[in-house]
C-alpha cells in the first residue's frame, strides 16, 4: 500500500486535507467517497521509485522536537512488545500535521515491505541524520531497539536543551548591543548636529573633542547609508569567502586560537565528540564506525580534520587515547579519562563523563562572559555619553570665559 495526499470537499462544502493509505489512486478516491467526501485532488506521497532509493528525500518532515517525541514514543511502544509496524501505525494516527502523518505512514509502508527501520529512515536524510540511523541499525542488529531509542531520545533532548540555552543566552546581549548602537547613532545624527550648530556663530576655535564629534556626526549623517551598504556588502563578502573550503578551514583553525572563542569552541566540540562516541560504542557500534559518525557532528572543520587523523591511527592499531594525545587538539583530561576507560573496559562511561565535564565548562564560561558583558556595555555607553557631554560643554565653558573677560 502507498500513502496518498488528498484534498476533498465534505458535505458542507468545506475543504478537507490529509493523508491516507490505499492500493492505488482509484482505491484512495473510493475510500474518500466512503467517508462522505468528494475528492478534488489525490496524489501519491511515496512512489515505488522513492521507496527503493535511499538517496532521494521522500515526503514528510519532523522538526527536532517532533523527532524527539517520536523517538521516545516509539521506544515506549516497542518496549511494550508492540510490533514495529503496529507502533508506527499508532503514532501516525496521533500525528498533528499532514507532514508528520505522511512521514510515519511512509515508514510503516517501507517496514511492511520488509525493509529494516534503519534502511527506511534513509529516505528522509533531512530529518534523520547519520548518527540517528547508525544507532537504530545497531539497536536492530543487537535486538535492543527499545533501549537504543531511549538513549537516542535522551541525546536529542540534551542537544535541544543546549541549543535553547545558547539561544536564550544570546538574546539579551544582542538586544542590548543593538539598542545601544541605535541610541548612539540617534544622538550623533539628530541631537548633536542641532546643538553644535549653535557654536558656528561664536567665532571661536572649538576644542579638539568637539571638532571630532562634529566630524563623526557629519559623516554619519552624510554617508550613513553608504556605510550601511558597505557593512552589508562586507558581511556578504565574508560569507561568500567562508563558503570556500580552504578559507573556511583556515578560519575555523584560527577560531581555536582566539582567547575566549577558542576555549568555548573546543569545549563544545569535545563534548559533542565524546557524547556521540559514548552513545555509539555503548550501543555496540565499533569504535571506528563511531568515530566516523561522530566526526560529522562537529561544527569546527579543523577539529573534523583532526578526528579524521585519529580515525586513521585507530585503524592502524593505535589506541584511542594515544591518537587523541597525538592530535594535540583535545584537553589532557579527556586523554587521561579515555586511557582509563580503555584499560577498564568502560570507555563509553568515561566518554560520557568527559562530555558532562566539557558541557559544564562550556556553560560556566558562557555564564561568566554574559555576567561581564552587561557591566562592560554599561561602561561603554557611559563613556560615549560622557564624551558627547564634554564635547558640548567645553565650548560653552570657553564662551563663558570669553564673555566674563
Amino acid at each position: 500500500m502507498d500513502s496518498f495526499r488528498y484534498q476533498a470537499l465534505d458535505r458542507q462544502g468545506k475543504t478537507q486535507k490529509g493523508v491516507l493509505e490505499a492500493d492505488s489512486e482509484r482505491h484512495a478516491r473510493q475510500l474518500l467517497r466512503d467517508r462522505g467526501l468528494f475528492p478534488r485532488k489525490v496524489e501519491i506521497s511515496h512512489g515505488k521509485a522513492e521507496r527503493t532509493s535511499p538517496t532521494r528525500s521522500a515526503a514528510g518532515h519532523l522538526s527536532h522536537d517532533q523527532k524527539t517525541l517520536f523517538t521516545r514514543q516509539l521506544a515506549t511502544l516497542v518496549a511494550a512488545g508492540l510490533p514495529l509496524e503496529n507502533a508506527l501505525e499508532t503514532l501516525s494516527k496521533q500525528a498533528e500535521t499532514d507532514k508528520q502523518r505522511s512521514l510515519l505512514l511512509g515508514l510503516r509502508t517501507r517496514v511492511r515491505e520488509g525493509h529494516s527501520l534503519a534502511d527506511s529512515l534513509k529516505a528522509w536524510p533531512q530529518t534523520f541524520q547519520s548518527l540517528y540511523i547508525a544507532l537504530v541499525a545497531a539497536g536492530e542488529k543487537a535486538g535492543r531497539l527499545d533501549q537504543v531509542l531511549q538513549r537516542l531520545a535522551d541525546y536529542l533532548e540534551t542537544t535541544q536543551k543546549q541549543r535553547q540555552k545558547a539561544g536564550m543566552a544570546l538574546v539579551y546581549p544582542v538586544l542590548l548591543t543593538l539598542v545601544s548602537l541605535g541610541i548612539v547613532i540617534a544622538l550623533m545624527t539628530f541631537v548633536v548636529p542641532r546643538i553644535v550648530s549653535q557654536f558656528d556663530h561664536a567665532g571661536q576655535t572649538l576644542p579638539a573633542i568637539t571638532r571630532a564629534l562634529i566630524w563623526i556626526s557629519d559623516t554619519l549623517r552624510d554617508w550613513g547609508l553608504l556605510l550601511a551598504c558597505l557593512l552589508v556588502g562586507g558581511f556578504l563578502l565574508v560569507r561568500f569567502l567562508l563558503s570556500k573550503p580552504r578559507l573556511r578551514l583556515a578560519w575555523h583553525r584560527r577560531q581555536l586560537s582566539l582567547p575566549l572563542v577558542g576555549k568555548l569552541g573546543r569545549a563544545l566540540n569535545t563534548a559533542r565528540l565524546a557524547r556521540t562516541v559514548a552513545i555509539l560504542t555503548g550501543s555496540g557500534i565499533p569504535l571506528l564506525e563511531a568515530l566516523k559518525v561522530a566526526r560529522q557532528t562537529l561544527g569546527n572543520l579543523y577539529m573534523q580534520q583532526k578526528v579524521e587523523g585519529i580515525i586513521d591511527q585507530v585503524r592502524e592499531g593505535v589506541s584511542l587515547h594515544r591518537a587523541l594525545e597525538a592530535s594535540e587538539e583535545f584537553p589532557p583530561m579527556m586523554v587521561y579519562m579515555v586511557a582509563s576507560g580503555e584499560a577498564s573496559g568502560e570507555l563509553d562511561q568515561m566518554l560520557t563523563r568527559v562530555a558532562d565535564l566539557q558541557d559544564g565548562e562550556f556553560q560556566q564560561k558562557v555564564d561568566v562572559s554574559l555576567a561581564l558583558f552587561e557591566p562592560l556595555m554599561i561602561l561603554f555607553m557611559g563613556g560615549v555619553v560622557l564624551t558627547i557631554v564634554l564635547a558640548i560643554l567645553l565650548p560653552i565653558m570657553q564662551l563663558n570665559d570669553v564673555l566674563n573677560l
